[in-house]
């Protein structure tokens, strides 16, 4: 192995940070059909692991393949450091691009994989030798140079098209599902591998996944798609303890979903009445939304925030146990209470102290803990539709 470039010791200084790619109003529809993509707005940072996650059909992946060239938006601008390339094809946009299936070809070997894109780029035969050795080198691949993929692990032949994507220094690295096939094992610790490639090159990462638990280990930013537009951007942390909408509160994550009536303010929390007559104080919306008194809210609240109640919460309530079952990492009650059958997460747990059915508690929560959702309960407002 060469010496001179060991995987994991890169000088900052000979990293390649990527470049700004900025998505402007971006609209897709396929003929005369509905939009799949509705007014896309995002920016991928140099250096950033920005994640589009959504479920099938959110248009995640048409917007990765509108950037990547592989699809013509109808409408919209992709910039990379100002300068719009939404009209070049894709051998002309510097991006790297690796799909769930990694299409490496299977009669060429690791390093004719890996040299394929800068021969396609006209790079001398020396050269691009060269410069694919260096980079099966930091992906930990040098010892397999001659290798054919069905000779490859899976988690080695994600690695191959990982060097073939980088090797020409791209813009910015884009990935579509590039774990999906994979097993659960395999995929975490592929998840660690990306995560550390991208900080040992610097490289700015556009992430599809439908994954919640890859996007929150893997991401700097989440953006969730839903119905072809971005319903919320932001950090893993910010968009899971605020989601914007019940969509985002159930989708990343688990949540509960309690209607009420907003009453007014308290000490800067907002009042709600619930069914049965149980009152609590929970977060106001973060978008500035204005309330009024007697209007209809729903209010989320993740299962591991309410408390199976020793001390006091700042919300209070009476439930019953409808069942109790042990996840090993926590126990899940599902508890009925205000009208509805709550989920709660409890992390210590014994047989001695496991509640059972019909079982009388009292559930609390602090209020910094649940927030009021803008909107209806399911309600995803959709931007006004273009004039072609």
């Amino acid at each position: 192995m060469n010496s001179a470039v060991q995987p994991g010791t890169l000088s900052a200084s000979s990293r390649k940070a990527g470049r700004e790619v900025e998505v402007r109003g971006l609209w897709k529809s396929y003929g005369e059909g509905e939009y799949v993509v509705r007014d896309v707005n995002f920016a991928l940072r140099p250096g950033e692991f920005l994640t589009l996650l959504g479920p099938s059909g959110s248009g995640k992946t048409t917007t990765l393949m509108m950037v990547a060239g592989f699809e013509n938006p109808t409408r919209g601008e992709i910039l990379v450091d100002g300068h719009d390339i939404a009209l070049r094809p894709p051998e002309q946009r510097n991006f790297g691009v690796v799909f769930q299936g990694y299409a490496l070809f299977p009669q060429k070997n690791v390093l004719e994989n890996v040299e394929f894109g800068l021969r396609m780029r006209g790079v001398p035969p020396a050269d691009r030798r060269r410069r694919a050795l260096d980079m099966l080198d930091r992906v930990g691949l040098a010892d397999f140079t001659t290798r054919k993929p069905r000779e490859l692990s899976g988690g080695q032949q994600q690695r191959v098209a990982l060097a073939r994507a980088l090797v020409f220094e791209p813009d910015a690295l884009l990935l579509d599902e590039p774990l999906g096939a994979l097993d659960r094992k395999l995929r975490e610790s592929l998840q660690n591998e990306i995560k550390e490639l991208q900080k040992r090159f610097g490289i700015s990462i556009l992430f599809v996944t439908h994954d919640q638990d890859e996007a929150m280990m893997m991401s700097d930013r989440i953006a969730v798609m839903a119905e072809g537009r971005i319903v919320q951007i932001g950090p893993p942390s910010d968009v899971y303890l605020h989601p914007a909408t019940p969509f985002v509160a159930g989708f990343l994550g688990e949540t509960n979903l309690v209607p009420g009536t907003y009453q007014g303010m308290d000490d800067g929390y907002a009042v709600v009445d619930f069914k049965d007559a149980a009152r609590g104080r929970v977060r106001l919306p973060a978008d500035g939304r204005s309330l009024t008194a007697g209007e209809a809210v729903v209010v989320s609240v993740r299962p591991e925030r309410i408390r199976l109640l020793t001390d006091h919460a700042e919300t209070t309530f009476a439930g019953l146990v409808a069942d109790c079952t042990f996840m090993g990492r926590h126990t899940r009650y599902r508890i009925q209470a205000l009208g509805q059958a709550l989920t709660v997460s409890v992390t210590e747990w014994s047989p001695t102290s496991a509640l059972c059915a019909g079982a009388p508690v009292w559930l609390g929560w602090q209020a910094e803990d649940a927030q009021i959702l803008s909107g209806p309960e399911g309600a995803l407002p959709m931007p006004q539709e273009i004039v072609r």
